[in-house]
């Protein structure tokens, strides 16, 4: 009796192995899609608490003021955190006249959501926002209270 090799695979087996490769990948890829928006909201968090803390420092080197520039393009947004300043917030070259600030490095971080590091002024001062401010994106904030949100709408989609 002759024996024969088999060599290769019957196409059911390669079907079944096609098959669970599938499987597979329905139930991982999902996983790891929503990963991307857990680290943007992450990084958005972070970045308002950090935010937050360098205004609350501002206003207490600043007699109970909060910051009250909103700035533009070409000054920057909220400038009096990226600049040095005196005890009455007024922006100038660092040294003794402006012993304060700067408190942030650079720019203000940029909203992970839409990349820009835009702020504007809330609509109601003293009230939280619950839609964003126009379509600028960026940051909302609020001088009355030294508050600042982001200024984009899936920040308020997952936050409701």
């Amino acid at each position: 009796m002759s024996q024969t090799v088999r060599r290769g695979f019957t196409l059911i087996e390669v079907l079944i192995v096609v098959v669970i490769m599938a499987v597979l990948a329905a139930t991982i890829i999902p996983m790891f899609s929503s990963s991307t928006e857990d680290a943007k909201l992450s990084s958005l968090k972070f970045n308002m608490h950090t935010l937050r803390s360098q205004i609350e420092l501002y206003k207490l080197h600043h007699l109970g003021k909060y910051p009250d520039q909103i700035g533009n393009a070409t000054t920057g947004y909220l400038p009096q955190l990226t600049h040095a300043t005196d005890v009455n917030g007024n922006i100038g070259e660092p040294g003794p006249n402006y012993p304060y600030g700067p408190y942030l490095d650079g720019d203000i971080p940029a909203n992970p959501f839409d990349g820009k590091n835009t702020v504007t002024q809330v609509n109601l001062g003293g009230q939280k926002p619950t839609a964003p401010v126009n379509d600028a994106g960026g940051w909302m904030y609020d001088p009355q209270t030294g508050a600042i949100w982001p200024n984009n709408p899936e920040y308020y989609q997952q936050n409701q």
